[in-house]
């Protein structure tokens, strides 16, 4: 049965009503706590009517799990925010949203007096110790139609300024319909946050949680020095993380051969899944299903999955990634090449259907993503996708990490597939810099320190000497984006300093 995010934590509260909700740390919220604190929060948000997109200003607390339940239960749309993001950044969100109310944990009140100003003011909700206010508490949660935003979510894409996207409940009634077909979860399950509530993937957990009364377990990144006592501790059943929760699991230590034999579920998501990771992660939680989750925020969480089959995914991956599956039922998808012409191969991946967002905020950000074609209107992902006879989809790369140097086309995947290859190497980001002469490519590696010559020989399997990278950079580890995915742009960042730096030596010689 199709059901709305509201009706998802109802069906949660009547299989698990004194069961944790959430767990953060010490802090505790049962389901029926949740409910009972968001139906009273939820009447002061409609104190003057209904309330449209409300903030939810607040930090890995459980006010912003009970935020958001507020906020849908009085039928408005939920603008999940960061205390920690740059205030300009959240003041230009929420002009953008429209928010006029905010619900706010300790952190976010601190920090809101920088974000408003005479042009942006809100309406604060009082939480202060689940607060119960002078005005009605509603007594069932507020109807919405499947056509009602539900969330606005903001997404940076390759500009870095947000894109807001308004996600419908009845693009998120589709994609939860589908993984509760696909999965089993129940009110044992524990499943981990380790995502933050404004990243479309922390959307995943809450409610696919919620709506079979399982628990969510908040995972602090310490938790990463000895992830299977975490999980063991927490009971934690269900793992959910960008795949660079993986390296980061292995190199504490916690990819021991059945180490992680506790998870029933794995999902990975935000980044491309390497084959080579997969199989680690399934060998340390022997009793896991690997799921492999695709999906811009465009639409809804995510468009498509593949389930981890060992050494046949891997023998049907491109450049030692796992396959991205096969589009969500109900949509469609085409594969355009550069010419603007339909390719049955590779291409650009252009999917529509019930969970295309219907567009952005500000319909300027549309041009070249939202785009008309044969009477119905497709989003364009940016992504080099293959595709086999079956319609079973895999990554090949972003359109803007294909590049050329010195006349050469060069796919950055590639690169990266190629030094990866390499003894001792165990991950590989290729970055473009600047150069006299035009573009250059630059390595950051993790695992051994290899030499250069010996990289370069394992990088001329897919690059002529003329075009190879110019260096490889040994790190310890990636640098990670608050969504915990490897932060290219603070890599293509150090790039550019590292350039700058070589410059300004040879002109002190």
């Amino acid at each position: 049965m199709s059901l709305t995010l509201t009706e998802r934590f109802l069906r949660g509260l009547e299989l698990s009503p004194d069961r944790p909700a959430v767990r953060i740390g010490s802090d505790v919220v049962t389901y029926r706590q949740a409910h009972d604190t968001a139906l009273r929060w939820a009447g002061s948000l409609m104190a003057e009517g209904a309330p449209g997109a409300v903030g939810v200003l607040a930090s890995k607390s459980t006010t912003s799990y009970i935020g958001l339940l507020a906020v849908l239960y009085a039928g408005g749309t939920v603008v999940p925010l960061q205390p920690n993001f740059p205030p300009v950044l959240t003041r230009r969100m929420l002009r953008l949203a429209g928010v006029n109310m905010v619900i706010a944990d300790e952190r976010g009140l601190a920090v809101l007096p920088e974000i408003l100003d005479q042009e942006t003011t809100v309406r604060v909700i009082d939480t202060g110790d689940f607060a119960v206010t002078s005005h009605p508490q509603l007594s069932a949660p507020a109807q919405v139609t499947p056509s009602d935003p539900a969330y606005i979510l903001f997404t940076s894409g390759s500009t870095g300024v947000p894109k807001g996207v308004p996600i419908s409940h009845g693009g998120f009634r589709h994609y939860f319909d589908l993984l509760d077909r696909r999965s089993d979860f129940g009110p044992d399950d524990v499943i981990s946050q380790t995502f933050d509530l404004n990243f479309d993937c922390g959307i995943h957990v809450v409610f696919s949680a919620w709506g079979a009364g399982a628990t969510v377990q908040y995972v602090p990144p310490s938790a990463y020095r000895d992830l299977p006592a975490f999980l063991t501790e927490h009971g934690i059943t269900v793992w959910y993380s960008t795949p660079s929760g993986i390296w980061m699991t292995r190199e504490m230590g916690g990819l021991e051969k059945g180490a992680l034999d506790g998870l029933r579920w794995s999902f990975f998501g935000g980044e491309a899944l390497r084959c080579e990771d997969a199989a680690a992660w399934q060998a340390a939680a022997p009793k896991a299903r690997i799921e492999n989750l695709y999906g811009p925020t465009e639409l809804t969480i995510g468009i498509s999955w593949h389930h981890w089959l060992g050494e046949e995914s891997e023998k049907r991956g491109v450049n030692g990634t796992v396959p991205l599956g096969k589009v969500h039922e109900a949509h469609d998808f085409r594969l355009v090449t550069e010419q603007g012409e339909e390719s049955s191969v590779e291409g650009e991946l252009w999917v529509t259907g019930p969970q295309m967002a219907i567009g952005y905020l500000d319909p300027a950000d549309e041009e070249g993503r939202f785009v008309n074609f044969d009477d119905r209107r497709w989003y364009r992902t940016g992504d080099r996708v293959r595709a086999n006879h079956d319609g079973e989809l895999f990554f090949v790369g972003r359109l803007d990490s294909q590049v050329k140097v010195h006349g050469w086309r060069v796919e950055l995947a590639e690169v990266d597939h190629a030094v990866r290859g390499c003894d001792g190497v165990r991950g590989a980001v290729t970055v473009t810099r600047s150069a006299r002469h035009g573009t250059e490519l630059l390595v950051f590696y993790t695992g051994d320190e290899v030499p250069e010559s010996e990289l370069a020989d394992g990088v001329r399997a897919v690059l002529p000497d003329s075009i190879l990278p110019r260096r490889y950079v040994h790190l310890d580890n990636f640098p990670l984006n608050p969504n915990r995915k490897v932060d290219r742009l603070a890599l293509r960042k150090w790039a550019e300093e590292l350039s700058g730096l070589a410059k300004r030596r040879l002109a002190e010689r």
